[in-house]
């Protein structure tokens, strides 16, 4: 497995992140270059994925940056049992075999950091190469929902992943 370095946003990198644009249909995905779209990776929820000679692969977020504005009206946020999770590869990785480390090792990195073991994401039901690589990870499908993006309605599902196997390892104190 490849080994990632994880770190909070910085301002240089939230730059260099706001720029990168992913074809069509994951345009969804873009983002504009704004100062609003910078301070919005820098507000603590957003983590930079880098290689470990500090080429960024990609992000990570928590909470509420993770989450899709649908997604309330669904009720699909109103359990703290899961954090909230999202991720972005970078653009010109994707569909290259690199998602499965790097969901794994954004995975291990959370449960290390917020000792947290349930996990929920909301991915485009269109992004099948992105639920296939979630379903290998362990992801299991939820609800569909619709939300509005620019100026579409989307499709999402909601994907849940409980990383304690052994239910015995809840009982311990």
């Amino acid at each position: 497995m490849l080994a990632f370095k994880f770190m909070q946003m910085t301002e240089e990198n939230a730059a260099t992140l706001a720029k990168w644009k992913y074809e069509e249909p994951y345009s969804i995905y873009n983002m504009d270059e704004s100062n609003e779209s910078i301070l919005e990776l820098m507000n603590g929820e957003y983590f930079c994925v880098q290689t470990p000679d500090n080429v960024i692969i990609g992000y990570i977020c928590i909470g509420d940056a993770a989450r899709v504005p649908g997604g309330y009206e669904n009720g699909i946020y109103s359990s703290d049992k899961n954090i909230d999770i999202g991720l972005g590869l970078k653009p010109e990785l994707t569909n290259k075999g690199f998602g499965y480390n790097f969901l794994t090792s954004s995975i291990q990195f959370l449960k290390d950091q917020y000792d947290i073991h349930d996990f929920q994401l909301v991915v485009a039901a269109f992004n099948e190469r992105a639920i296939k690589v979630y379903e290998r990870v362990g992801f299991v499908k939820g609800v569909h929902f619709k939300s509005r993006v620019d100026d579409s309605e989307i499709d999402f599902v909601v994907m849940n992943y409980s990383s304690c196997s052994d239910k015995s390892d809840s009982s311990k104190g």
